[in-house]
């Protein structure tokens, strides 16, 4: 949601009018490892956008707006990395271990 946040102040600063009633559809996950699947695929399609929209920025010569979407883009794919991390150590020690760790840090 912090992105979206900037992002719409973003859209919002040249008086544009975000469409957000177009939202994708959500889906909930009952386990810890389906939500963190579905949260790294969604995190790596924001990625795949954000790559697309700087490859837009760096053509229209918006150097403001590609400098944002880069730094939104590094949160993103180290996001991705931490998912991907978290995953392997799921499949590795298995889910009561690893939420075992979670819990007591």
């Amino acid at each position: 949601m912090r992105h979206a946040e900037k992002l719409i102040e973003r859209i919002l600063f040249p008086e544009e009018k975000p469409i957000v009633s177009e939202l994708n559809e959500m889906t909930i996950g009952s386990l810890c490892r389906r939500c963190m699947s579905m949260i790294l695929k969604l995190n790596k399609g924001a990625v795949k956008g954000y790559n697309e929209s700087i490859r837009l920025s760096t053509e229209l010569r918006d150097n403001n707006n590609k400098t944002f979407l880069e730094y939104i883009l590094k949160e993103k794919e180290e996001h991705v990395d931490w998912l991907e991390v978290q995953l392997d150590q799921i499949k590795q020690i298995g889910i009561h271990t690893y939420l075992a760790q979670q819990i007591y840090g």
